[in-house]
């Protein structure tokens, strides 16, 4: 960065006014004063000043003989910014030598961090805000650093909180009764990442790359058989290979299968798919109108009455002002009724929409059960339901549901879900936008374990640290 530097005169004597440090360093003399500009256009005070020695830095580690002064580096420390204006502190640093056995010290300075050009003062001015939910690219506006050596400060302050040695993630710090467990997707080109949760904290307590069974194997590792002995309960969603391997490793373990998923794949593989194929088998026929009249259909066949009903509701009651699915593409104001008036000329025009109708209240049911054997009857009832319409998109469904079986009923005794774990795959999503996306996959995830283990405020101005 080039500097230009400008005096500051008193207008009536000709010398150099000196600006002191508000907060003197140890072993630290200001002796004098310049503002300067920088090539960003912002202005920074710079203090120039001496440190004392003491007897013991001339005294050589190896022999105890006294040390010669050998050469003297000009250091340019950071300091805390002073309202809008960059400050640094300016000092001649030595480096002393042995006459007698030839060995080298570096004199240091008690107010510089550790592995950076700045002052202690603003490493914890710039860590007390990166705690407190600042972003890197904020830091680097207010102090001026640059954001490399924000994300270095951050990441070094993280290692702190969650590793035990740089390197090893610190284990739970409590027993946890109930996990969920998901993927997210780390990089373009199919690349993921799997992270482990305690439900009841909501903290994210494993993070890896790799295989979905590894990862599970490795994390079992990680906290030892008896501290899963304990765990009750895993959340996850519809994929085999999570239940395998917790299965495998530890057996009295329960998998849970969130709802969401359930009723998803329901909406995507059948509600969607069998609407497509009617509005093509009357397209086949030459009834066009009929067909015309499917379109923006799919909200409403897959709403429960109850929420139509609502719609319809604050339609009559002026609280919105248009229909949230339009009839033939085009938006109208809804009279009472409308919503649920559509939707029953739907399911009186198809039998298979009578059957997503039966299969939507039959899942509701089912997921209020108060047992696993009543949840149980009410999905043997779904899977007749699903085989008994001849639909491959209804025996697709039924199918699903038998091959996951004890994992969804378990849902019954066991009132668990993956809502948590998704609610930080949003989280995960707002980090990864902020900074424009993480080359450091072991900084995102130290990013991941701080964000999941923090909760804001609204404000209408930074976010603000709940403790």
């Amino acid at each position: 960065m080039n500097y230009t530097a400008s005096y500051v005169r008193n207008s009536s004597a000709d010398f150099i006014d000196l600006l002191v440090i508000p907060n003197p360093f140890e072993d630290y003399v200001n002796s004098g004063t310049v503002i300067e500009s920088t090539s960003t256009g912002r202005e920074a005070y710079c203090f120039h000043g001496d440190l004392y020695y003491d007897e013991e830095d001339y005294v050589c580690e190896e022999c105890h003989c006294y040390m010669n002064r050998h050469d003297t580096y000009h250091i340019r420390l950071r300091h805390v910014c002073m309202e809008e204006k960059l400050t640094y502190v300016m000092v001649d640093k030595h480096r002393f030598m042995c006459p007698q056995c030839g060995h080298y010290k570096m004199q240091q300075i008690p107010f510089q961090a550790d592995g950076h050009h700045i002052t202690n003062e603003l490493l914890t001015q710039v860590e007390s805000m990166l705690s407190n939910g600042f972003t890197n690219k904020q830091i680097s506006g207010l102090t001026g650093l640059h954001q490399a050596t924000i994300k270095d400060i951050d990441k070094a302050r993280l290692k702190r909180l969650y590793t035990e040695d740089g390197i090893t993630l610190k284990k739970p710090e409590k027993q946890a009764r109930y996990l969920a467990i998901d993927e997210f997707k780390l990089h373009d080109g199919y690349q993921f990442a799997i992270h482990i949760i305690d439900l009841e904290s909501g903290h994210v307590i494993w993070i890896q790359k790799g295989k979905k069974k590894q990862v599970v194997y490795d994390f079992i590792q990680f906290v030892g058989d008896d501290w899963m002995s304990n765990v009750e309960a895993v959340a996850c969603d519809m994929n085999s290979d999570f239940q395998e391997a917790f299965e495998e490793k530890c057996p009295d373990i329960q998998i849970v299968y969130d709802h969401f998923h359930l009723i998803k794949n329901f909406n995507e593989k059948v509600v969607t798919e069998v609407r497509k194929d009617e509005q093509n088998r009357l397209i086949r026929e030459g009834k066009t109108q009929a067909a015309q009249s499917l379109k923006g259909s799919r909200y409403i066949l897959m709403s429960k009455r109850e929420t139509l009903q609502k719609k319809d509701t604050d339609a009559h009651e002026r609280k919105i002002t248009q229909c949230a699915v339009p009839l033939f593409g085009v938006p109208e104001q809804r009279q009472l009724g409308e919503n649920e008036h559509r939707y029953n000329r739907l399911l009186a025009e198809n039998k298979l929409f009578c059957a997503i109708d039966i299969v939507k209240e039959l899942l509701h049911d089912a997921f209020n059960a108060s047992s696993d054997a009543e949840m149980a009857d009410k999905m043997d009832y779904i899977m007749d339901v699903c085989n008994g319409t001849e639909n491959s998109h209804f025996k697709w469904f039924a199918r699903l549901i038998l091959n996951h079986y004890e994992g969804i009923i378990a849902h019954g005794s066991i009132r668990i879900s993956s809502g948590k774990i998704e609610g930080i795959n949003n989280k995960i999503k707002v980090q990864r936008r902020q900074a424009y996306g993480y080359n450091d996959d072991e900084y995102f995830f130290l990013k991941i374990l701080d964000a999941s283990r923090r909760c804001y405020e609204r404000t209408l101005s930074s976010p603000k640290l709940l403790h």
